[in-house]
């Protein structure tokens, strides 16, 4: 396929890479100038965009989005595919989607987990939404890209399945690192602690395959002083969408607005920014009760 690629960070780079090497022609742009190896340089988004058919976004946020879609839906041809592969909140998705329509072009909301890990292994899962006839025709760019693609449904619902996902992950990775810092606390050895709890009824994704405390389980980047797989300020975007996302909908989530809470001061007044966001471990374990 011909692919616009605008966007080309930690994320977008590797993922525009496993698209060239798969033999796809891949035109990329970057407002930085960063570049991806066996892609062709444009000077602007609207170059990236003409003729593609289909145009990936990867970029910070959904006021960006929408500015970059405003600017390349017109240079798409019609039918063409915009394939926004951020992370952005689903007001914006679904606008865009409606923009693309109007246009008579089609726009897929597709999110990412796995990280800069899985970018470039290309083994990133999608979540996402749009029209099922534009999720079969961009589905071989996930197979490049990544080991699965779900198809959440109409625009946006791959938006809302990424921040359900992830208000669950910053909840769950929030309460297993209370639990670890209690088990100290109360003399329990941490290896006792992960043997019972990864086999029992307290499994969880951040315990079994993202453990929080160094030496402890698979290797995580606990192991690694907390050097960020998914950093705690990417964690606090995400809940931070979660709650716009229930705020619109009406929707009571006291756990995911305490987690949100909780990342805001880790991140905001405490040494959270720029460590991963299991290292809300040694943030308990130097805390009292008040």
């Amino acid at each position: 396929m011909k692919i616009g690629f605008i966007g080309l960070g930690n994320m977008g780079a590797p993922m525009a890479a496993n698209l060239a090497a798969a033999g796809h022609d891949v035109t990329g742009f970057d407002v930085a100038g960063a570049t991806a190896q066996g892609m062709t340089p444009a000077s602007s988004a609207t170059e990236a965009a003409t003729g593609a058919q289909v145009v990936i976004t990867m970029l910070p946020n959904g006021a960006i989005l929408r500015d970059v879609a405003a600017e390349v839906i017109p240079a798409m041809p019609e039918g063409a595919i915009l394939l926004d592969c951020s992370t952005v909140d689903v007001d914006s998705a679904r606008a865009v989607a409606d923009q693309a329509a109007a246009a008579g072009r089609l726009a897929l909301d597709a999110p990412v987990s796995g990280g800069v890990g899985g970018a470039s292994a290309g083994t990133l899962t999608f979540m996402v939404g749009g029209p099922a006839e534009a999720f079969e025709t961009a589905k071989p760019l996930f197979d490049v890209m990544g080991q699965k693609a779900v198809h959440c449904g109409g625009s946006g619902n791959g938006q809302a399945a990424k921040i359900c996902n992830n208000m669950i992950l910053g909840a769950t990775m929030i309460v297993t690192c209370e639990a670890f810092a209690l088990a100290d606390k109360l003399g329990l050895d941490r290896q006792a602690m992960f043997d019972v709890v990864s086999t029992s009824s307290g499994y969880s994704w951040s315990m079994n395959a993202y453990c929080p405390a160094p030496g402890i389980g698979p290797q995580s980047p606990a192991d690694n002083a907390y050097q960020p797989g998914f950093a705690a300020e990417l964690m606090l975007k995400d809940l931070r969408l979660a709650m716009q996302a229930a705020g619109s909908a009406d929707a009571d989530t006291p756990i995911g607005q305490a987690a949100a809470d909780l990342y805001a001061h880790f991140v905001e007044a405490e040494d959270g920014k720029g460590r991963d966001f299991s290292a809300m471990l040694p943030r308990f374990e130097k805390l009292t009760r008040n």
